[in-house]
This record gives C-alpha cells, sequence and structure tokens, in this order.
C-alpha cells in the first residue's frame, strides 16, 4: 500500500515539473528551471527544520550534544539516503528481492527485520545479500495499515518469527528501525512471547516517544507521542527484565526521534552512534557491522531451555 501512495506521489511531482518545464522553457528557461525546483527546495527546507529542532531540543539531553559540523554533516547524508529509500527502494524496489527461508537450515540464527512509520521492506535492501551471504534466514515484514495502531503489527511479527523459527531451529533475532522497535514490543507484550525471540536490535526507536510525534495525524503516530499515554501504558505493562532483550542504537543527530535519549529503553544495552541521522543510522556502516555481529554472538537461547 505504502508503494503505491509513495509512486504516485513521486510521478505526480515529476510530472508537473515536466509539464511546467515544457511550458516556461519557450519564455524564460531560468525561470522554468527555478520553479521546477520548487519541490527539491521544499524538501531540503524541511529537512533542515527538522535537524534545527532536534538540535534545539537535544541542548537539554543527557546525550553528548552534536557539534554543528555533525549537524550538517548528517542533514546532508540523510538528504541522499532518504531520497533513495523513499524515491525508489519503497516505491519500486521493495519487492525486487524475496525473503530466504532455506529448504535446509544452515545451523545459523535467522532475522526478522521490521521497518518504521510509513516504510515497508524496502527499506531493509541493502541488508538482504548480507545476511543470505552468512547464511542467515531473513523474513521482511511489511507493516499494515500503513497508519493504523501499533498494536495491529503483532500478528503480522508473529507470523513471521514463527516461518523463521522453523526455518532455523532457533529463536530469531528482530531487527528494528524507528516505530518497528514499538512494534516488536506490542508483539511481545500481545503475545508474551520473551522465550521466542534471541535478540531484539533497535535502531532510532521512540521507545519514549519523540517531541515530533505531536504533529502526527495517523493512530500510530500519536502513539509515538513524547511520554504519551501509549509508550507509558507499553512500558508499564512489561515485566521487569524484559528490557535485558533488547540492545539499542540513538544517535544525537537523529532527525526524528529526538531528545535522543528517548531512543534508550531502560533496562536495555544502549549504543550512542554520534553524528547519524534517522534513516542513515540503518544504514551507517558501523551499525550494520555490530547488528550482524549481534546476529552471529553465541547467548544463552531461552526457546531451547526447557527442552
Amino acid at each position: 500500500m505504502i508503494a503505491r501512495w509513495q509512486r504516485i506521489l513521486l510521478l505526480c511531482i515529476l510530472l508537473a515539473m515536466a509539464a511546467w518545464l515544457v511550458w516556461q522553457w519557450p519564455h524564460s528557461p531560468l525561470r522554468a528551471v527555478l520553479v521546477a525546483l520548487v519541490p527539491l527546495s521544499i524538501y531540503l527546507v524541511v529537512m533542515a527544520v527538522e535537524f534545527v529542532l532536534m538540535h534545539f531540543t537535544n541542548r537539554t539531553d543527557a546525550a553528548p550534544r552534536a557539534r554543528l559540523s555533525q549537524v550538517v554533516g548528517a542533514w546532508w547524508a540523510e538528504v541522499w539516503v532518504a531520497l533513495l529509500v523513499f524515491c525508489w527502494r519503497q516505491p519500486f524496489r521493495h519487492q525486487s528481492v524475496p525473503d530466504w527461508l532455506p529448504a535446509q537450515p544452515t545451523g545459523k540464527r535467522g532475522v526478522v527485520l521490521v521497518h518504521g512509520f510509513m516504510c515497508n521492506r524496502g527499506l531493509w535492501l541493502p541488508w538482504f545479500a548480507q545476511l543470505q551471504a552468512r547464511g542467515h534466514a531473513y523474513v521482511a515484514v511489511n507493516l499494515e495499515p500503513v497508519m493504523g495502531s501499533i498494536d495491529e503489527y503483532a500478528d503480522i511479527i508473529e507470523d513471521a518469527v514463527r516461518k523463521v523459527t522453523a526455518a532455523t531451529g532457533q529463536a530469531p533475532v528482530l531487527l528494528c528501525h524507528s516505530m518497528g522497535g514499538l512494534a516488536a514490543r506490542a508483539w511481545l507484550r500481545a503475545h508474551q512471547a520473551d522465550g521466542r525471540v534471541h535478540r531484539v536490535l533497535t535502531l532510532g526507536t521512540p521507545h519514549g516517544g519523540t517531541w515530533l510525534g505531536r504533529f502526527s495525524r495517523a493512530v500510530n503516530g500519536r502513539q509515538m507521542s513524547l511520554a504519551g499515554d501509549w509508550v507509558v501504558a507499553l512500558q508499564r505493562a512489561e515485566p521487569a527484565g524484559r528490557a535485558a532483550l533488547f540492545t539499542c542504537w540513538y544517535s544525537n543527530c537523529d532527525n526524528i526521534v529526538f531528545p535522543a535519549t528517548t531512543a534508550a529503553l531502560a533496562g536495555a544495552e544502549h549504543r550512542l552512534v554520534e553524528g547519524v541521522a534517522h534513516v542513515q543510522m540503518a544504514f551507517d556502516p558501523g551499525v550494520m557491522a555490530a547488528c550482524l555481529e549481534e546476529v552471529e554472538l553465541v547467548r544463552s537461547d531461552p526457546l531451547f531451555k526447557s527442552n
């Protein structure tokens, strides 16, 4: 569903730009080009506003405050990464690489990949080849309805976990970006599944909500409001010790989830990555390497303790 919306929006913008250029070029080529670039200019400004708000809000946060050079660098990186994700991978390439569930177990642990708000499985395209090359079965979910309640995603994750577990004989790792980490927590709450997951890795997940959540009109967007009713109720419903399953990456340049430490979860293992923006975090080489290492790390597996 989100892929169709993003394709339609992108094609409408491109057609409008092309029509304007054809119409105005004979009269004034300079004006034609400048006006045609308005959508890109709006995108750059909106992205810049996000980083300004983030940097201002983080001034009182416990995380080390980003230097101005880090903020500018993260903004520039996010501009290009977000264009690639939202204008190519998600609308046009989200089904180009299927899930991989080998007929014979490889002896390696599997992974369930859970995307965030207004995304789909296309977000994870750069991960698929690396996971398969290392022998890790994987399923990348599509969370729908796109703007529905986060609680509605629990059964989608449950189905993926069952598939990966059946293919590998091991409890999987959940790799989650942004809202995907909250969906994983909603799954744990709905299915009491602590013993069926090896580890939950969250990248820029608003565990305590985010300042920007107040502006959302979507159900799941409102649920991610900073210290909002939904995230508070989720935390209160969680048993002691559940957070120990989590490793949470967070950044002092996250332009969507801020203040920075709202992406931390009390009782979890925390990893700060400085100068990395929100979508960029899912493809940062250091974060990717650390996550792949975590997937292969040998820990006691609760799935088989009673076997």
